[in-house]
């Protein structure tokens, strides 16, 4: 029942499928069916929506205590490292490893021989995360304060400051690496739905953390009042880790569900577990390049006026939110039929995915790119109670992160095309050309744009991956020795028929919502608001081709 995912390829399939989450969609009697990887997609782009505005209402709390503070930049700071630990260890690097092969053998044999598999990998790397957060603890000073360090630029009040809250980040870590290896495992036994809440939990602990633990004075809803421990950002640390813990708390049940069992051992043997490390090292290798991005960043922004971190770090989180409800929810709900279809040598299904994935991804992230960066200003500038200066900072450092939009969701999807393929050379040179591109051109940048050269930067680096992965799909005889075999996308692709025709829409879409902003004796948030609203109605209407085959995806 695994082998073929669409209505089109399987009709007893979808009938088997109208017992899932959204089995189909009804308005005024009309019942629309939707593939499962339609459905799929759908449901994590409701759950990576509710913990998108989550996300923005945490940082809306943080932002209106904290501003683009010196005290603000050293808590982002301090997060940095220990995050790319989390995600060298079972952040993406794993995910991307472990589930084109743990899909294969459960489909094959079962899932206990999945959880067998799942235990010897977990096992391995929870033991490496417990070695780097020691060494990183005892290594902290000069990972802190060193030229090449990640925050060379501050003064040593604030290294000092940067060295505590990042010890203390350790702990969420190693949290995050055992509920990240879970994600792994239920996303390989096709169960999406609780790691896909599992973020919205962790923005619930960083809530209580900024609104509990870290204000000196009490947060009132109407006459109640809350309870305020006046940590400053230690207490936001704190709430990082009590939502690591519910990240991983939530998943507990889905663990259940699909007969989870957990093994003592580390089979390095076994040939299911080399084939994982075979993929895994030059993964590896691919995500501690893009996490040392983020160190180059910080570095550079060290060296900037106060506030560059914070807003480079708004400013990501802002073009994160329609990369991860586009890019990633479509890349998540592919990446395991993928490796079916490679593993069943369905190539011509695998090749009408990512196509259809391709198009879906560029249409909606152009459009999305040009509203939100002609019109999100004055809601930023509200939610956040900056003044004009911030705002304008804030606004021009989005804006270009925004210009790598579609570069960062196409990405999404040609990495999991490969992995799917259990193919890791290939984007590991596109993540090491991402490098070079990034420190040239940040070095050029940052001091002349200040932070929105860098995030420029990011989207020039980014977008430069994804062409020349893409570029490498459709023709694999450029690298034979790395690939072998027919192309992996179709000869005949309609790519650049939505290029075409999106950026003209993107234009004409952002065209109507500057005019609606310019409107005058309208209060301009109410402008900002009817203005995306308008522009998003119009670009719908010009990429309905796309919107349809969505629901045939």
């Amino acid at each position: 029942m695994y082998m073929n995912l669409f209505s089109n390829y399987n009709k007893k399939q979808e009938r088997e499928e109208n017992t899932d989450v959204f089995p189909f969609i009804s308005y005024k009697g009309l019942q629309l069916k939707l593939s499962k990887l339609s459905k799929t997609s759908l449901l994590l782009f409701i759950c990576y929506g509710v913990d998108k505005c989550f996300a923005v209402l945490r940082q809306m709390i943080i932002g209106r205590q904290f501003g683009l503070s010196p005290e603000l930049d050293v808590f982002n700071i301090a997060n940095n490292l220990p995050d790319m630990l989390f995600t060298l260890i079972s952040g993406g690097a794993l995910s991307m490893a472990l589930i084109p092969v743990m899909s294969d053998i459960i489909n094959k044999d079962g899932k206990n021989a999945g959880w067998k598999l799942f235990s010897s990998i977990a096992n391995l790397f929870f033991l490496c995360a417990i070695v780097l957060a020691i060494l990183t603890a005892i290594f902290a000073e000069p990972l802190v304060s060193s030229e090449i360090g990640i925050a060379p630029g501050f003064t040593a009040e604030q290294q000092t400051a940067v060295i505590r809250l990042m010890r203390m980040n350790l702990i969420a870590m190693l949290i995050f690496a055992l509920s990240g290896l879970f994600v792994g495992g239920l996303q390989a036994n096709q169960h999406f739905l609780m790691p896909a809440l599992a973020p919205i939990f962790y923005n619930i602990g960083q809530i209580f953390g900024a609104m509990i633990l870290a204000p000196s004075e009490p947060y009132h809803i109407g006459p109640l009042f809350l309870p305020c421990f006046g940590m400053g950002i230690d207490g936001l640390v704190g709430g990082v880790i009590l939502g690591a813990a519910a990240h991983l708390l939530i998943q507990v049940p889905a663990l259940i569900r699909h007969h989870f069992h957990w093994y003592p051992r580390i089979e390095f043997h076994d040939e299911q577990v080399r084939r994982v490390l075979r993929i895994l090292g030059p993964r590896i290798l691919s995500v501690f390049f893009v996490q040392l991005i983020f160190i180059i960043r910080d570095n550079y922004a060290s060296r900037l006026a106060a506030g560059a971190v914070t807003a480079l770090s708004y400013g990501y989180m802002f073009q994160q939110l329609p990369e991860t409800l586009i890019g990633t929810a479509i890349g998540t709900a592919i990446l395991p039929s993928l490796s079916l279809f490679i593993s069943d040598k369905d190539i011509a299904a695998y090749r009408d995915v990512i196509d259809k994935a391709c198009r879906i991804a560029l249409a909606l992230s152009l459009g999305a790119a040009v509203i939100m960066g002609v019109g999100l200003g004055p809601v930023i500038s509200a939610f956040f109670s900056f003044d004009e200066a911030q705002s304008l900072l804030m606004m021009r450092t989005l804006q270009g992160f925004l210009i790598g939009l579609a570069g960062h969701c196409l990405l999404e999807i040609a990495n999991r095309a490969f992995y799917a393929q259990e193919q890791a050379l290939v984007p590991l040179l596109g993540t090491i050309l991402n490098v070079m591109i990034y420190i040239i051109s940040g070095f050029l940048l940052f001091r002349t744009l200040g932070a929105s050269g860098l995030s420029l930067t990011d989207s020039l680096a980014f977008t430069g991956q994804a062409v020349m992965m893409l570029t490498i799909l459709a023709n694999p005889s450029i690298f034979k020795r790395m690939i072998k075999g027919e192309g992996f996308l179709p000869a005949k692709t309609n790519l650049t028929k939505t290029l075409l025709r999106a950026l003209p829409g993107a234009a004409a879409a952002g065209g109507i919502c500057f005019a609606v902003m310019s409107i005058p004796n309208i209060n301009i948030l109410v402008k900002s608001i009817l203005g995306m609203c308008s522009a998003l109605i119009l670009y719908c209407a010009v990429i309905n081709p796309e919107l349809k085959l969505l629901r045939k995806f």
